[in-house]
């Protein structure tokens, strides 16, 4: 008797929770609905706001089931770390991993590399791009420690450190990043530090720069995102497309990698597929697919920190507020070194902007052979497949489990180029 009220009961829970989910898909469609109608109509194509919510409407019901998805993307936490440990094995210099602790419970994951005969230097403090992971800085930890102190961590949200829930306000969601590093560096009893920033590290670095200039010695930003203002703003003799703007409009509501967790299974072999740059980039450490891997596991955790960086752009992906804007605000005194490769799909006018905008500071342009690929335009070409192939199989291949319940970067190429930190210290 017992078992048949067990396997009764069973059906019942299953469909209370099948029940609930259904609800929390129903309220997302409502809530969004009216958002996504007038973000299009705000472009000029109201009518192609009627006729894509049919499409919308599904595909938002299928990305809010979160509690689907661990039994449908092949990752874990032991599997990103895991995955890490094999991208490290390259180093060859001694270093120590760590969790550091911050506000909140939350934890920064950290490379510490600190050798006797540098450990009077000011530490070097290396922030990754979005999509991105200390693994990522592989074949340049051990130069780079050489030279001085080097500290290698994952930004909050992203990689193994914690991922919590960020505010929606993109200043907020901001300031939430800068102050988790304030809290790391006073975790690791750093008075000063060098911060390298990629991609949205060093949009990053430099907030953080203007809320805490006396904790920074240098500043060596390696293709940043979020410099300039919307094309819109500066050049409106040259407006975007209108097909750009709806594409933008209505991919807006989705974070920019959820396309790589929808194809679920098949997120590993599409990534190797769709970007075997990413093995040719490391080409000469590893010979397998280590780093693919590694990506692929970097992603498709919890969107913590991706959903963060979704809140601090505007379609198209430009920020939400431009880093330019508020460069008058950094001290004159702090230094600063802008790093572009010479094939990068960053443009480098930003920086030469910079540049003009202060006179009275020092700032270095390089553009360089061997430099740290941009990991954010390198994921999001891919955004589109995956996001509309990750739909075509979650509908059509579900896994068994789920039929029967009826939901960055930093690539680096070669080496970072020789830095001349102009300052004694």
């Amino acid at each position: 008797m017992h078992t048949s009220s067990a396997a009764t009961s069973e059906p019942r829970d299953c469909e209370k929770r099948l029940g609930d989910c259904r609800a929390m898909a129903e309220q997302a469609v409502i809530e969004n609905r009216g958002v996504i109608h007038r973000m299009l109509s705000t472009v000029g194509v109201p009518s192609l706001a009627r006729s894509v919510w049919g499409y919308v409407d599904k595909t938002i019901r299928w990305c809010w089931i979160p509690n689907w998805l661990p039994s449908w993307c092949p990752t874990s936490k032991s599997h990103l770390q895991a995955s890490e440990e094999k991208m490290l094995q390259y180093v060859s210099t001694e270093f120590t991993k760590v969790f550091v602790p911050i506000s909140n419970d939350n934890l920064l994951w950290t490379l510490m590399f600190c050798n006797d005969h540098v450990k009077d230097k000011t530490p070097l403090v290396l922030l990754h791009g979005f999509g991105g992971g200390v693994g990522l800085w592989a074949q340049n930890l051990d130069d780079l420690s050489q030279h001085r102190p080097v500290f290698a961590l994952d930004l909050l949200g992203f990689g193994q450190s914690s991922r919590p829930v960020f505010s929606t306000d993109a200043a907020e969601a901001e300031d939430q990043f800068v102050e988790s590093i304030e809290q790391w560096r006073a975790s690791v009893d750093l008075e000063s530090m060098i911060l390298l920033g990629h991609n949205l590290g060093g949009y990053l670095a430099v907030s953080y720069s203007i809320k805490y200039p006396g904790r920074v010695k240098h500043i060596v930003l390696v293709e940043p995102w979020g410099l300039p203002d919307h094309p819109e703003t500066t050049e409106p003799d040259r407006p975007i497309p209108v097909w750009i703007k709806a594409l933008g409009a209505m991919f807006s509501p989705f974070n920019p990698l959820a396309g790589l967790r929808l194809v679920g299974p098949l997120g590993p072999t599409l990534v190797q597929t769709l970007r075997p740059d990413f093995k040719k980039k490391f080409s000469l450490v590893f010979t397998d697919n280590t780093v693919p891997d590694y990506i692929y596991h970097l992603n498709v955790q919890s969107p913590s920190g991706e959903t963060a960086f979704k809140n601090m752009t505007a379609p198209c992906g430009w920020a939400k507020r431009p880093m330019l804007q508020r460069i008058d605000q950094l001290q004159s005194d702090i230094p600063i070194t802008i790093i572009y490769g010479s094939r990068s799909s960053i443009d480098c006018i930003s920086g030469i902007t910079l540049k003009r905008m202060r006179p009275r500071s020092h700032v270095d342009i390089i553009v360089s052979l061997c430099v740290l690929m941009n990991g954010l335009i390198s994921l999001q070409r891919v955004v589109f497949v995956l996001f509309f192939w990750g739909v075509f199989c979650f509908v059509f291949f579900l896994p068994p489990s789920l039929e029967k319940r009826k939901f960055h970067n930093t690539f680096l190429r070669n080496k970072l180029p020789k830095i001349v930190l102009k300052t004694n210290f």
